[in-house]
């Protein structure tokens, strides 16, 4: 691209030319009155008239006609074939058009400009805008518009800056569609200084800029300044707040977006799909079931299309709080099913341990004609893992590149060594890792190191924790668990060394959470948690249980506490676990026999699955709990996954 978007000289031309008024007829921007006569002919309505109800494969045969009939000169008819092969989606075609096209205006030039903007073609867009500054053909507000949309997706800051600047010049500057492009060309570009700038001049109250403006800071993770612009705005409509709810949601804060959403029903505004596929996206990550059916019952109540995108985001919500029969409904009822439903639905299956259903699933998806993509294949081999279907999972990894034409990625790869891992075949997991094409990444050394903490196979374990240490993206679970290995092993230095290698990379180890949700509210506890307002009565529900659980047969397995300390202490470390006061506190709140569904940021342990085992045997409750690989539903002394997680 040339530097700069104009020479000085050419916008002096443009300023001293003398501005036509405009006119916008539906999608179209015409000169007023221009040569009516032509405009009015029966040629021109008929093939304008085709243009508009042309398909792709008929364009070429229109163009002829239209070359034919002496009419690929007219602005209005080129007007119209070119925003046609825009629409779709023949932007190549729409290029022959216009280099063909003689002494082309402003209107034909932004036509051009917007088929490449919906295209994807940023930069041939502000090629394109340039050329038409330098041919001496005077912008308009909708030529401006349309490049700073392309310079906002493309990124294209200075040449951004450069058509602000002409804008100033021509006068247009204040005109509010190029206000709110400048906007989001600052604000996607990080330049919050200006994008704030622009904003604060614009009318107070318009809801439209500060969802601009909101956007543009969440997807910087720019929350707070978010709120700010969000809480200041006294009128809000229906896509502002969904906007708040989005960026939350994005930014890892489900609680606050929920609030959000709870305050926007107050204020009696009423959602739309978008919003509501927000609002089930936090539900899922937190686990609110109790109000991802509310959200169940507002679409089917309100007539709202359970499509692919809402019926997925509802799949995923009720196999995400565990309950996996609320997802095969809502599958069930869909009319129409993509291969993003059917992903949804077998990892919905494979989590719950019902591996053998997400196989059908599978298979019943190619039976329909449905083609597997590459995130298909990472589910159902999960599935495989999670049920040991070891044999299956070969056959289905080797079928991607055979049957499928589609080529292994890392995740795919990471997915065999896992199923391998799980199935206690470790030596054989560490070959396949020596024999791929790629470099293992710290995910795929962290399943099979967790699989040699597990199995006890340290010798293995210390040969793959040398290649973890080694690995640049390692994060502050693959430290946790390389220190846990060590610590497995009794070698407290080099568990403590590791430890101290994660202080000094900045990478804190992630505490253990659990979320419980009573009456429509989030409860969330940490190890040893003493903030909730019914501490006393949780800790008092755990020394009553504490015997009952002992006469039952429970005993502590302390060597679950990777830490050099006595047994007493390893003993009580393991009684304030997270999960444990998040059960004790739904076994108060709640009346007998109602299930208790609680939310772990990290996988169970072998002494706490053994524990909630009990305790659902005790209390006669079922207890369904989704920790960082899968669900475990207990109930009556035993859990779904058959003690294989």
């Amino acid at each position: 691209m040339q530097s700069g978007l104009c020479h000085s000289s050419t916008l002096l031309a443009a300023n001293n030319m003398s501005c036509s008024t405009t006119v916008a007829i539906g999608n179209s921007v015409f000169p007023p009155n221009s040569n009516s006569k032509s405009r009015n002919s029966q040629n021109r309505r008929e093939v304008i008239s085709l243009l508009q109800k042309c398909k792709h494969y008929q364009i070429p045969q229109i163009h002829a006609k239209i070359i034919r009939n002496g009419q690929d000169q007219d602005p209005f008819v080129v007007f119209e074939l070119l925003r046609l092969c825009s629409n779709l989606k023949s932007i190549d075609y729409a290029s022959k058009v216009f280099r063909r096209t003689q002494s082309p205006n402003v209107y034909l030039y932004t036509a051009l400009i917007d088929g490449f903007v919906s295209s994807g073609y940023y930069l041939d867009a502000i090629r394109l805008y340039c050329q038409m500054v330098n041919e001496f053909i005077f912008p308009d507000k909708y030529a401006i518009t349309s490049v700073l949309k392309a310079c906002g997706f493309g990124l294209a800051l200075e040449e951004g800056r450069e058509v602000h600047a002409q804008a100033l010049k021509l006068g247009l500057s204040s005109n509010r569609s190029i206000r709110m492009k400048l906007m989001g060309l600052y604000g996607k570009c990080g330049e919050f200084e200006s994008a704030r700038q622009v904003f604060d001049e614009m009318p107070e109250g318009d809801a439209v800029a500060a969802t601009v403006m909101i956007t543009c800071y969440a997807e910087y993770g720019l929350v707070e300044e978010a709120s700010g612009v969000f809480d200041g705005l006294r009128e809000k409509d229906t896509v502002c707040w969904t906007a708040m709810i989005d960026g939350l949601v994005k930014n890892g804060e489900m609680n606050r977006a929920l609030e959000v959403f709870r305050d926007m029903q107050r204020k009696n505004v009423w959602p739309n799909e978008v919003t509501l596929v927000c609002v089930l996206s936090a539900c899922s990550h937190l686990g609110a079931l109790e109000l991802g059916r509310w959200v169940c019952s507002y679409i089917d109540k309100n007539n709202i299309e359970c499509n692919c995108i809402v019926g997925g985001a509802l799949i995923n919500m009720y196999s995400r709080c565990g309950d996996i029969d609320g997802a095969v409904e809502v599958f069930s009822r869909m009319k129409k099913r993509d291969v993003s439903t059917y992903n949804s639905m077998i990892e919905g299956l494979a989590m719950h341990g019902k591996s053998t259903m997400a196989i059908e699933m599978f298979r019943e998806m190619m039976k329909r004609g449905l083609k597997p993509n590459s995130i298909t294949f990472v589910k159902v081999l999960n599935a495989c893992s999670h049920g040991g279907l070891v044999e299956l999972g070969f056959e289905i990894f080797h079928s991607m590149t055979n049957s499928h034409g589609i080529q292994p990625q890392i995740e795919h790869y990471g997915c065999v060594v896992d199923l391998l891992a799980r199935s206690g075949r470790i030596e054989e997991a560490y070959s396949f890792i020596e024999r791929t094409k790629m470099a293992p990444d710290h995910i795929m050394l962290g399943a099979l190191l967790s699989a040699c903490k597990i199995h006890r196979n340290l010798e293995l374990g210390e040969r793959v924790a040398e290649m973890l240490v080694n690995c640049d993206d390692a994060d502050s679970g693959t430290f946790a668990l390389l220190s846990n290995v060590y610590a497995a092993s009794g070698k407290w230095k080099e568990a403590a060394r590791v430890r101290a290698l994660t202080k000094e990379a900045g990478t804190p180890k992630e505490p253990g959470c659990s979320l419980i949700e009573v009456n429509n509210e989030i409860h969330e506890f940490l190890l040893g948690d003493i903030r909730h307002p019914q501490k006393e009565n949780i800790y008092r529900k755990l020394e009553e249980l504490n015997p009952v659980l002992k006469r039952e047969g429970y005993s502590p397995a302390t060597e679950v506490v990777l830490h050099d300390i006595g047994e007493r202490q390893k003993e009580w470390a393991l009684a304030i676990h997270s999960e444990r006061l998040a059960i004790c506190y739904g076994l108060i709140s709640t009346k007998p026999c109602t299930t208790l569904r609680i939310v772990k940021n990290l996988r169970v342990c072998n002494d706490c699955h053994s524990m909630i085992k009990l305790i659902a045997k005790i209390t006669k409750r079922k207890i369904i709990m989704r920790d960082r690989h899968r669900f475990h539903h207990f109930e009556n002394g035993a859990c779904s996954c058959g003690d294989y997680w």
